[in-house]
């Protein structure tokens, strides 16, 4: 397992670019000529994806705190 911290803005990026991506792989890619589908690999990024947006969304219903330490 790996671990890497990020703010909650830079895991709505992410999962906003990692979907991106899998749209691209799943309605664009497949009119390209001799492109074949991995739809393991595809189905693997969604739920990557869909973990990254709830990670967002419960890192930005938390309180933060502020540099005294009180939260708001």
């Amino acid at each position: 397992m790996i671990s890497v911290k990020f703010t909650a803005r830079e895991l709505e990026l992410l999962s906003s670019l990692a979907s991106d991506q899998l749209f691209r792989r799943e309605f664009i890619d497949p009119r390209i000529p001799g492109h074949t589908l991995n739809p393991t690999e595809l189905n693997l990024g969604k739920k990557l994806v869909e973990r990254l947006r709830l990670k967002a969304d419960r890192m930005n219903r938390l309180p933060v705190a502020s540099s005294n330490g009180t939260t708001g």
